[in-house]
């Protein structure tokens, strides 16, 4: 059984950082997609990075380029998002997601990911 568990969400002030992981389990991390969208109210989910191992690329959102990086530790598999010069458009329900693919453009559409965390919220406020 697939199981992704996010954690590391909270609250962060607005120029603030945070980083959140994502445990995963139940599948074979280096042959997936697995990344990162957000939503948030009233706005549709958005991709926001992602990683392939197999496809050796990144995928980030024009809104998070140069802010937000993805990384992973492929003995813990798991997927770290650091979030850096955080504004309050990125107030978001986070959520990992992973794919049964392993071309990083899947992570444009979330119809494209077959698996997802139940999310962690990050409140952006001063």
């Amino acid at each position: 059984e697939v199981q992704l568990v996010e954690s590391g969400g909270g609250l962060v002030q607005p120029g603030g950082s945070l980083r959140l992981s994502c445990a995963a389990s139940g599948f074979t991390f280096d042959r997936h997609v697995i990344g990162w969208f957000r939503q948030a109210p009233g706005k549709a989910l958005e991709g926001v990075a992602c990683l392939s191992k197999s496809d050796t690329k990144l995928y980030y959102a024009d809104s998070v380029k140069g802010r937000f990086t993805i990384s992973s530790d492929n003995v813990k598999k798991t997927v770290f998002l650091q979030m850096d010069s955080v504004t309050p458009e990125d107030q978001a329900v986070y959520y990992c997601s992973a794919a049964e693919e392993e071309v990083v453009s899947v992570c444009q559409l979330h119809t494209g990911m077959d698996y997802w965390g139940k999310g962690t919220l990050v409140t952006v406020s001063s």
